[in-house]
């Protein structure tokens, strides 16, 4: 598999294998095949796994990973949600999150650590669930350069799907900036649920671009539009759902993929692989079969300008 620059951790496998999926988020699995995709992974060439404790119940994913990464060799992400109206003291908080983490990793430290929260302006109240930015800036961030200074983490980051005015401003900063970035990248721009900002546009090209001025490297997530951009939706969800919403929407999208040969999450991944600006791709595979489909799309190498042009023309 081809490997590409990862900033602080070095060189990175072009796919991540994400948490969602051996955490049961993506529809079900058992604990074995989770497992054992996991190990497929490895030997497939992937260097990185990203897990969070909110991936699954019981924090399955971090469960999965570490019992499955006993023995092996694999850069190692989690996260930390710190939303503000939470009780206590965020800084605390986040301690408590990655000492947790690490107890079911098996793990003195972990790779990377990424706060699983989205900001909001400054002085701002709601939504529910996100993080004052001056709050952000002032305690969170000092927060984690102290964590990596104490060796408990290698590197950090931030779930960049937050308030775009925001984000771009924390990956900017000249000081407490993040080493890395989780992107929305994909083929149909598609942000599903969530996005919590009705009246403010996503603007993930503009967080892209951001990311590579300022040297921080984008880890693309929602290649598949949580399985908008698949061929079908891997779970029961209502017909106002955005995933349902965006499913409906990318009906030519589907048509292309038939068109060119592919399979709709195949063309997702080869155009997120594409995608200027990305580091890597992570992945929301829930088994040994969706893994081989993705394995077998980044062996295939990148689009054409002429396949980019033609999914670029759905999007107008």
């Amino acid at each position: 598999m081809r490997t590409r620059d990862f900033g602080r951790l070095g060189q990175v496998s072009a796919l991540t294998l994400g948490g969602g999926g051996i955490g049961a988020v993506w529809g079900e699995t058992t604990r074995a095949e989770a497992v054992a995709t996991v190990h497929a992974a490895l030997d497939a060439g992937i260097t990185l796994v990203d897990v969070a404790p909110s991936y699954g119940p019981d924090f399955e994913s971090e469960r999965v990973a570490g019992e499955a990464l006993k023995g092996r060799d694999a850069l190692l992400a989690t996260k930390a949600q710190l939303h503000d109206d939470a009780p206590g003291d965020p800084v605390a908080r986040m301690i408590e999150s990655l000492e947790g983490s690490l107890r079911r990793l098996g793990r003195d430290a972990v790779d990377m650590f990424l706060l699983h929260t989205q900001l909001r302006p400054a002085g701002t109240t709601g939504p529910a669930g996100t993080l004052d930015y001056d709050r952000y800036a002032t305690e969170v961030a000092p927060a984690f350069d102290r964590l990596r200074a104490e060796g408990k983490i290698r590197s950090w980051g931030l779930t960049a799907v937050a308030h775009p005015d925001c984000v771009i401003a924390a990956i900017g900063a000249e000081e407490h900036r993040p080493d890395y970035a989780q992107v929305i990248v994909n083929a149909m721009d598609m942000n599903g649920d969530m996005w919590i900002y009705p009246d403010v546009p996503p603007r993930n090209p503009d967080i892209v671009a951001a990311a590579n001025t300022a040297g921080v490297p984008v880890i693309a997530i929602r290649a598949v539009a949580a399985g908008s951009l698949a061929s079908a939706l891997d779970r029961t969800v209502t017909p106002d759902h955005p995933a349902a919403v965006d499913f409906a929407r990318a009906a030519p999208f589907r048509e292309l993929a038939a068109e060119l040969d592919e399979t709709p999450a195949a063309l997702a991944h080869r155009w997120a692989l594409t995608a200027p600006g990305v580091a890597t791709v992570v992945l929301g595979v829930k088994n040994r079969e969706e893994l081989d489909e993705c394995i077998a799309a980044e062996a295939r190498g990148p689009l054409t300008d002429d396949e980019m042009r033609a999914i670029a023309a759905l999007n107008h």
